[in-house]
């Protein structure tokens, strides 16, 4: 096993020889973009500036051309083939009952903008992302497309840094309960679950929207639903459909552990 202090020493020395340009360069790369991420994902902290690209979108590149940073579209490319194949191996070896139909239909509910976009937000991805002013002041930090994108390239980032196993750690510890929930059968569609569930206990469903935010060309609304009357779950999304979606999830969600009485 590698000593990461000793490691550090090592690469000191490399790097210039007096302690002081080194303390230099060693914070420098923990104030960068990435840095609190990786922690959230017990990873040590990134040895180079790989995470920074992964979280770099192309309109920050093309308004601050003079910083030379690179975007991650090509992390992009990288993550998203290891997702697909991660999510794939395990689909394979956790349910080898299942026909291939079946399986591709399962790994495609859950390798989706919606899903990562969901779990980039619950690792708060979006307030560690390099954007463009644009992007910015029209809510880039929370475009599930925007957050989808730089998720898969977070786990390209990974893969390189850290190697597979660790890339394979992440995306399975954030994804299992998905696949969980698509191996029951609930293929993204919440909203039926949920009120069959409400159902069988003669419980009234509804919703709610909430909150209309931004401008027509990029909407983003919440969704309450309500069960009895009483506010059960919140949830967001470009459309109010996705909206109510992810707020009959949350319920859903919370079901076991609410409903057990």
């Amino acid at each position: 096993m590698v000593d990461k202090k000793s490691n550090i020493t090592e690469n000191s020395k490399k790097t210039g020889g007096r302690s002081g340009r080194k303390k230099y360069a060693l914070t420098s790369l923990k104030l960068e973009p990435g840095v609190k991420l990786a922690k959230r994902l017990e990873l040590g902290i990134p040895p180079n500036r790989l995470f920074t690209t992964a979280l770099t979108h192309p309109s920050y590149v093309f308004e601050n051309p003079q910083f030379g940073k690179e975007n991650n579209q090509r992390l992009e490319f990288l993550g998203d083939a290891i997702l697909d194949f991660v999510v794939a191996e395990y689909l394979y070896l956790s349910y080898p009952d299942r026909p291939e139909g079946e399986l591709t239909k399962m790994r495609a509910a859950v390798v989706n903008e919606t899903t990562l976009a969901r779990k980039a937000h619950e690792i708060e991805l979006g307030q560690e992302l390099l954007l463009g002013k644009g992007e910015l002041v029209s809510g880039g930090r929370e475009r599930p497309s925007i957050l989808a994108d730089a998720w898969e390239a977070v786990i390209g980032a990974i893969y390189l840094q850290y190697g597979f196993q660790e890339a394979r750690r992440v995306i399975l510890e954030l994804l299992k309960p998905s696949i969980d929930e698509v191996a029951k059968g609930n293929y993204g569609d919440y909203k039926t679950v949920l009120q069959e569930k409400a159902q069988r206990e003669e419980k009234e469903v509804s919703y709610q929207i909430l909150l209309e935010e931004g401008p027509d060309h990029n909407k983003c609304f919440t969704a309450g639903v309500f069960i009895e009357g009483d506010l059960k779950g919140k949830g967001m999304g470009r459309t109010k459909k996705e909206a109510e979606q992810h707020a009959a999830k949350q319920v859903l969600d919370r079901w076991g552990s609410e409903n057990d009485d």
